[in-house]
C-alpha cells in the first residue's frame, strides 16, 4: 500500500540524454576499434564456413550412395499386429524371433568375469 502512494522522483531528462549520448559514442568508438582488435575472427570464420560447406558436400555424397552392396538386398518382413492394450506394447516386437535385436545369438557376457579375473569369490555377484 505504501508503494502506491509514493511520489515518483523527478526525472532529469538532460542527464538521461547525456547518458544516452555516452552510450552511443561508446558504440561508435567500439565499432571503429573492432576490426583492428578482433578482425582476425572474420578470416577464421570464413575458413570455418568453407570447411563446413566442403564437409556438408562430402556428407551428401556419402548419403546418396547406397549403404548396402547392390548385389545384396535387405528383406524386411511385415510387422506383427499392434497389441490392443498399452501394457502389451512393452516388448511386443521382441516376442517374435525374426524381429529380435540379437540376430547372431544371445550375448554371453557374464556379470562375474571381473571378479573371476581378480580371483575373488563369486558370492559377491548379485
Amino acid at each position: 500500500m505504501e508503494d502506491s502512494r509514493r511520489i515518483p522522483e523527478p526525472v532529469n531528462s538532460v542527464h538521461q540524454d547525456e547518458i544516452w549520448k555516452a552510450h552511443v559514442k561508446m558504440e561508435k568508438d567500439s565499432a571503429k576499434v573492432w576490426p583492428n582488435k578482433w578482425g582476425f575472427l572474420t578470416e577464421a570464420y570464413k575458413e570455418y564456413e568453407g570447411e563446413s560447406v566442403k564437409l556438408k558436400g562430402d556428407a551428401l555424397v556419402a548419403l546418396s550412395q547406397p549403404s548396402t552392396p547392390s548385389g545384396k538386398h535387405v528383406h524386411v518382413g511385415p510387422s506383427p499386429p499392434v497389441p490392443n492394450t498399452t501394457q502389451a506394447l512393452i516388448g511386443w516386437r521382441s516376442a517374435h524371433s525374426q524381429l529380435q535385436l540379437e540376430k547372431y545369438g544371445a550375448v554371453h557376457h557374464g556379470r562375474c568375469s571381473f571378479l573371476k579375473e581378480l580371483g575373488w569369490p563369486l558370492t559377491y555377484c548379485y
